[in-house]
C-alpha cells in the first residue's frame, strides 16, 4: 500500500479559499524521488454537492504546465495567462499533477510557449492512449491509487534532468520572495542576468515573460493578504506593487480575481 506524504492545503491562487473549503476537498501531495526533479507536487480536488446546486471555483494562473486527469477533459495544459473558472456541480474527481518551471521543456522538446494558453492530449507527450490512461486514474480506488496510475505514466516518459532547471527555480524563487521586485531590470539586477537573457530564458523553458510572472506574484501577494482579512491602504498597496496608480491596480486586481480589491476584502471576510 502506498502512503502519500501530503503538503499543506493551498489558499495562494485559489480564489476567496475559506468558502472553497466548505465546498470541496482539496489535498497536495509529494511526488517520488524519482518524479521529485520535474513534478513540484500533485493536486486533487473532490467533490459531491446535492442536486440542483452549482459552484464555479476560479484559480488564478501561475508559470507551471498542469497534467490534468479530468473525465472527458484530461488534457495537458500549457500556462494560463488568464483566470481559470471551473464548473462543480454532483460529484467527481480530478488529478493534477504540476510540473516545476522549466521541467516541462524536456518532455515537450520544443518551447514551452508553445503550449502557452493551449491544451494538448496527453498522447501529444507521452506515450499512451488518452482514454486508457485517464480511465487508469479516475478509476483508482482511493487518491494513492490515482496518484499511483499517473505517476506510473510519467515514468515510462522521464527525460534527462536539465540543468536550466535550477536556475529558473533560483529566479522564480526570487520573484516570489522579494516582494519589492516589480520590474524586469530589477529581477535582471538581482540576478545577474541581463534582461534579453531573461525573456528568452522564459520563452524556452517557462511559458510566459519575465514581466508577467512578476505581475502576477505581486497581485497573488496581495489576493493572498486580502483573502486573510488585512486592512491595508488599497492605495498604498498598488504603489508597493509597482502600480502607477490604485485605478490600474483596481482594473489588473478585477480582471483576474473578478472582483474589486475592496469587494474581493469582504467577500473573503464578511
Amino acid at each position: 500500500m502506498t502512503t502519500l506524504q501530503s503538503v499543506p492545503r493551498p489558499t495562494r491562487g485559489v480564489v476567496n479559499p475559506a468558502a472553497g473549503e466548505k465546498i470541496f476537498r482539496l489535498e497536495r501531495y509529494l511526488p517520488d524521488t524519482e518524479l521529485a526533479p520535474f513534478v513540484e507536487h500533485f493536486w486533487l480536488v473532490a467533490w459531491a454537492l446535492p442536486e440542483g446546486r452549482v459552484h464555479v471555483q476560479r484559480t488564478l494562473p501561475s508559470p507551471c504546465i498542469h497534467v490534468v486527469f479530468d473525465a472527458g477533459r484530461t488534457a495537458v495544459f500549457g500556462v494560463m495567462t488568464g483566470a481559470f473558472d471551473y464548473t462543480l456541480r454532483g460529484s467527481g474527481r480530478v488529478l493534477g499533477v504540476r510540473f516545476r518551471p522549466g521541467a516541462f521543456r524536456a518532455f515537450l522538446k520544443k518551447e514551452v510557449q508553445t503550449i502557452t494558453d493551449r491544451q494538448l492530449p496527453l498522447s501529444a507527450v507521452f506515450d499512451c492512449n488518452d482514454a486508457g490512461a485517464e480511465h487508469s486514474v479516475l478509476a483508482a480506488a482511493d487518491d494513492a491509487g490515482m496518484v499511483a496510475a499517473a505517476t506510473a505514466l510519467l515514468r515510462r516518459a522521464l527525460p534527462a534532468p536539465d540543468p536550466a532547471t535550477a536556475r529558473i527555480a533560483q529566479i522564480l524563487e526570487v520573484i516570489a520572495q522579494q516582494a519589492g521586485i516589480t520590474q524586469v531590470q530589477q529581477l535582471a539586477d538581482h540576478t545577474g542576468t541581463s534582461v534579453r537573457k531573461l525573456q528568452m530564458l522564459f520563452k524556452d523553458y517557462v511559458g510566459a515573460s519575465p514581466k508577467w510572472v512578476i505581475r502576477r506574484n505581486r497581485l497573488l501577494d496581495a489576493a493572498d493578504l486580502l483573502a486573510r482579512g488585512s486592512d491595508a491602504d488599497l492605495a498604498a498597496l498598488a504603489q508597493q506593487l509597482g502600480y502607477y496608480d490604485q485605478s490600474h491596480f483596481t482594473t489588473d486586481f478585477e480582471k483576474l480575481i473578478g472582483k474589486p480589491p475592496a469587494d474581493y476584502r469582504r467577500s473573503c471576510n464578511p
